[in-house]
């Protein structure tokens, strides 16, 4: 939130009716207007990304933020960022150049190890399916095949995360070294799908991949969620659709080989100065997922067309695999935000940091919001009830809400 000569928030005076003066006023509230305060906040977003492209489109499309904003007293100013990835996003919070922002488990981590002054909010998008792409003529066709190859993944970040779980589980150790891999860093998504010279296989995040395998004939071997993709060729057969049974081994299934999320994060600063934007932002939130489930998932992905760059049937794909199109409501859960813990184990192993991020650590970085957030889900009419959180027959890891975060088991 900005804070400068013209743009900062006040409160403007109270306006009275006639000439009842200021003892009536007080006396006879009903005579009392009091004017909006007027705000003004950034928000960045990632549009290329997964389900937060289409719930943030159809929130300026609608102006659901300023709309929930007016409901709390404010008249608000949203200067909406579009980003490539999460780094620039980071730069900008350390800056103090952006109020609120999405990012993963990776950022988020170091974040919290480094005591930066951010709170966790609400989920912005997850399950998002990482593939194993490679060229059809690569000769790779199965996990095992990558022994001695060229691999390109985003390093620090959630694709390389993905790849080094799949690897664990696949062939003994997530540090693709032990079995002469070589990682290249592939910063740009679009870029990685394409499995350009120089790369054997890239591991690519589902938009991506989905253009590639249209516009060029990248073809997928398997993904996060443990299945085969139709390149596949192993000792479990032949095609997509394949369970692989080490996925089984995994902490993070039935959510796969890797527990992803992307979360909204705020400036402290907001949440202390100005707790009710975080609440309209929340309910915003949700009342666009709420509307967007409601339409055909094709023309949903539309929305975003410009971005990702996908007809209907596959965009509809993209929007359909998000764990918020499966779930229908935005609140972080225990399960959700364990994926910060869990991640950060595999970064200390990786010498990415010193420690792993503690329970305790989880519980302050979420203080600040989690009342807010209760808020918001009671202001959206206690959207879904207490037993959808907790509930064991569905394809995600959840858990109670993060409002209730005294009655947590604080271990794994």
């Amino acid at each position: 939130m900005t804070y400068r000569k013209g743009n900062s928030i006040s409160r403007r005076t109270l306006l009275v009716a006639g000439a009842a003066g200021v003892g009536a006023a007080v006396l006879y509230r009903p005579s009392v207007v009091r004017a909006a305060e007027e705000a003004s906040v950034s928000v960045g977003r990632q549009p290329w990304a997964a389900a937060n492209s289409p719930i943030t489109e159809y929130m300026m499309q609608q102006k659901l933020f300023e709309k929930h904003a007016a409901k709390q007293g404010y008249n608000l100013k949203v200067d909406w960022r579009d980003y490539p990835s999460a780094m620039p996003q980071v730069e900008a919070f350390v800056s103090n150049n952006l109020d609120l922002g999405m990012w993963g488990n990776t950022p988020i981590i170091r974040g919290i190890a480094a005591k930066q002054p951010w709170s966790i909010l609400n989920v912005g998008e997850g399950h998002l399916r990482f593939v194993l792409a490679t060229r059809p003529d690569s000769g790779i066709r199965n996990v095992q095949d990558l022994k001695g190859k060229t691999v390109g993944a985003l390093l620090g970040g959630d694709p390389y995360n993905a790849l080094s779980q799949i690897l664990l589980y696949q062939l003994g150790s997530g540090d693709p070294k032990a079995n002469g891999i070589k990682i290249v860093n592939t910063p740009t998504q679009a870029q990685a799908a394409t499995v350009p010279t120089g790369l054997d296989a890239a591991v690519v995040i589902y938009p991506a991949f989905l253009k590639a395998q249209k516009d060029v004939g990248t073809v997928g071997i398997v993904n996060s969620y443990g299945y085969t993709e139709d390149y596949y060729k192993g000792p479990e057969g032949e095609g997509a659709g394949i369970l692989l049974p080490s996925v089984k081994k995994s902490p993070f299934y039935p959510d796969g080989y890797y527990l992803h999320r992307s979360m909204w994060m705020a400036q402290n600063k907001l949440l202390e100065k100005a707790p009710k934007l975080a609440v309209a932002f929340m309910s915003a939130q949700q009342e666009a997922l709420e509307a967007l489930v409601k339409m055909d998932p094709g023309d949903v992905s539309q929305l975003v067309k410009k971005y990702w760059e996908l007809p209907p049937e596959l965009g509809a794909k993209v929007w359909k695999d998000d764990v918020l199109y499966a779930r229908k409501w935005v609140w972080s859960t225990r399960g959700d935000v364990s994926a910060v813990v869990a991640a950060s184990k595999f970064m200390v192993a990786g010498g990415l940091i010193s420690q792993p991020t503690t329970w305790d650590q989880i519980d302050k970085a979420i203080s600040k919001g989690a009342p807010l957030m209760q808020q918001a889900y009671e202001a959206s009419g206690k959207v879904p009830d207490e037993a959808a959180f907790t509930a064991k027959d569905v394809a995600d890891v959840r858990g109670l809400p993060v409002w209730e975060q005294s009655k947590w088991p604080k271990e794994d």
